[in-house]
């Protein structure tokens, strides 16, 4: 059955998900923009600034713990880790309880690193999302971190 594909908008630019997907598309080219100066992809970031978080609030993460906060793919998270390793910025540590599991925490190479990036990464989230207080607050859960 061959037919015209239909939509029910008048074209791409009333498409909420066409309109998020530009939004996107442009916030991480300033996330991108934020972090070249830093050496970090935006998963590397995304990564180091969670495993701060959690180590600031609940000890020292396993890679699958940070891997699910973050909300990434665990083989992903452990090969990302592995080239923060690589670079000196997280330290993996056999944890004592299981030989299978690491435990993750960030050198004082990687806390310096993550340090300049956060404050690049949030003045380039404050910048994109100047004005757009309501796009937040839309995107915002109450059971966010």
């Amino acid at each position: 059955m061959t037919g015209q594909p239909k939509s029910k908008w008048d074209g791409p630019g009333r498409s909420p998900g066409f309109l998020l997907w530009r939004v996107t598309l442009a916030w991480q080219r300033a996330m991108r923009s934020a972090l070249a100066p830093h050496d970090l992809t935006h998963v590397q970031f995304v990564l180091l600034a969670t495993l701060w978080w959690l180590a600031d609030h609940e000890g020292r993460p396993t890679q699958q713990q940070l891997a699910g906060r973050a909300g990434t793919d665990t083989m992903m998270t452990s090969q990302v880790v592995r080239k923060l390793e690589e670079r000196g910025l997280v330290a993996r540590d056999v944890d004592p309880d299981d030989s299978r599991a690491r435990r993750l925490r960030l050198t004082d190479a990687g806390r310096d690193v993550l340090t300049g990036a956060l404050a690049d990464v949030e003045a380039a989230d404050d910048a994109f999302f100047a004005g757009r207080d309501a796009l937040v607050r839309g995107l915002v859960s109450p059971e966010s971190p």
